[in-house]
């Protein structure tokens, strides 16, 4: 694979490791773990951290407006798009608290375009996150 295979984007929030947004492998876009930080700051959106750096509080539904907005700022930074995803994998850190209220906003976002879905509990994520998505992605 050459680095014309690599896809970043410019509006999107920077990886927090060595690794690209997006890579392209025949018809198929791959995307990175996408989470809800905004590009430029540790900002993100809906999490209170105290001063020792832990979740003092967080609003799940902010992080999931702006995970999904993420996602799709990747997506067309790499010529797809949104109603091109066939299927994302979406991890969690609180099933319990968060799933209904993830579900339904994800249901917003997918009403038109429905690609398979998975949805796993972790015990973490690199950034104090409570959202992460895995998406695959077509290109015409």
């Amino acid at each position: 694979m050459d680095e014309k295979s690599i896809s970043n984007s410019e509006k999107a929030p920077e990886p927090v490791g060595l690794y690209p947004h997006a890579r392209k492998v025949g018809n198929l876009l791959f995307l990175s773990g996408v989470g809800p930080r905004k590009r430029g700051t540790k900002e993100i959106p809906g999490v209170v951290l105290g001063a020792d750096g832990n979740i003092k509080s967080y609003d799940i539904e902010a992080q999931c407006h702006s995970v999904f907005n993420n996602v799709r700022l990747v997506l067309e930074a790499s010529g797809s798009s949104w109603d091109k995803l066939v299927d994302v994998t979406v991890f969690l850190t609180n099933m319990k608290d968060d799933f209904k209220k993830y579900n339904a906003i994800y249901a917003e976002y997918f009403k038109d375009n429905q690609p398979c879905r998975t949805t796993v509990e972790v015990n973490a994520l690199p950034t104090p996150i409570g959202i992460e998505l895995k998406c695959i992605a077509v290109l015409e």
